[in-house]
């Protein structure tokens, strides 16, 4: 394994951005059709579970009636699925103004703007998607992902204490607050909000990756690739092995090279 990266040199580096990108939330795109908003009606129970399928399918019933409020959502979130996050924010754009005020597109669109790097479009939108009074810890794990992303880590925090009042103990918002900590180069903190993530039976396997990750940061290189390798099958640990030493190699990379900033999507299992 490559060893003896710098940690100054990693926590500044351009790339540092796309590492948290990919790991906040415990998961990377949306592998599921049933976002946070939950159900987009009963045509969801037999949606196709390809994604690009799932474009075909959506997207002749968005075609057919682009103000249904329904088939903008299950298109928006097929995109999304699809990796065609700007396709999705200007799907669910045009369908939150055709319907002003629907909880569940407003949350979706927030998402999709956040996949963009609109941040703070995202926090604003995110904020009409539920209320002070009856608020989803959800979306206020995806507003701390935002709020961090534009840099305002104590902000983000405080938005992660709120959902873990509401949800104690999700593995999701553990993660994303560690790599709050991570984002501040508290790594030590960073480390304790991941292992309690990683202790949860809910903790999928990003947040594994997490957690190595910010351990190969703090030199600890061998037990690193013990925790992305334990208890799972040969083919994936040495996938997660392949991550760790991609992630750890990024800061490599050219402080001038090209970044992509994508959503961090929270709150998901892989």
């Amino acid at each position: 394994m490559r060893q003896r990266f710098s940690l100054a040199r990693l926590l500044a580096s351009t790339s540092l951005v796309a590492v948290v990108a990919m790991g906040l939330g415990g998961c990377t795109a949306m592998s599921k059709l049933s976002d946070v908003t939950g159900s987009i009606g009963p045509r969801a129970e037999t949606a196709p579970t390809d994604p690009a399928r799932a474009v075909e399918v959506y997207g002749e019933r968005y075609r057919a009636n682009p103000k249904d409020a329904d088939a903008a959502l299950g298109y928006g979130q097929a995109l999304r699925a699809n990796g065609q996050r700007a396709q999705a924010a200007a799907v669910l754009e045009q369908a939150t103004i055709a319907n002003p005020g629907n909880k569940a597109l407003l949350a979706q669109y927030g998402r999709a703007l956040a996949d963009n790097g609109n941040f703070q479009q995202a926090y604003d939108v995110l904020s009409k998607a539920h209320s002070p009074d009856n608020p989803d810890w959800r979306l206020l794990s995806v507003q701390g992902t935002a709020l961090d992303q534009m840099g305002r880590h104590d902000e983000a925090r405080s938005y992660y204490a709120s959902a873990l009042r509401i949800a104690p103990g999700d593995p999701g918002v553990l993660s994303n607050l560690g790599l709050s900590y991570m984002l501040s180069k508290d790594l030590p903190k960073a480390e304790e909000a991941l292992r309690q993530a990683y202790a949860s039976p809910r903790a999928s396997t990003r947040v594994r990756q997490n957690l190595g990750l910010v351990v190969g940061l703090q030199g600890r290189f061998a037990e690193a690739e013990t925790i992305v390798k334990a208890d799972l099958p040969p083919d994936q640990a040495a996938a997660n092995v392949a991550y760790l030493k991609e992630m750890l190699s990024r800061s490599d990379a050219p402080r001038g090279a090209s970044k992509r900033t994508p959503v961090a999507s929270l709150s998901q299992s892989d």
